[in-house]
């Protein structure tokens, strides 16, 4: 029997589902400071994820795939700066970053993670 959960559901998406031992996430974007400049939305975004994942059951080590969409591609160097100290050193995951227009002009980055469930 293949199992499937979805997690904090609202009306147009739900934040996370789990199906087989695949996590996959939302779009996750910043929301607390909406006019925070791409080293801090960067770092509320991965902390997002560090969350869902440890809801879900795993981490950030069982990444298998992350997307990166930057408002602005000029912001990847910094962006970078917090992702490379986020990243466990051997756990670097298949990842895609692009420059995007996004759903709002205050977000700077959405990132949506593909990970497998620990144990």
């Amino acid at each position: 029997m293949n199992s499937f959960t979805r997690y904090d559901v609202g009306p147009r998406l739900s934040e996370m589902a789990v199906h087989n031992g695949v996590v996959y996430l939302a779009g996750q974007i910043a929301e607390q400071n909406p006019d925070a400049n791409i080293t801090q939305q960067t770092v509320e975004v991965l902390s997002h994820i560090d969350r869902l994942l440890a809801k879900a059951g795993t981490d950030k080590t069982a990444i298998l795939q992350c997307q990166i969409f930057l408002k602005d591609i000029g912001d990847i160097r910094a962006m970078n700066e917090v992702w490379d100290a986020w990243v466990p050193a051997g756990n670097t995951p298949p990842r895609a970053t692009v420059q995007a227009e996004l759903a709002t002009p205050n977000l700077l980055i959405e990132v949506v993670v593909t990970a497998a469930l620990r144990g």
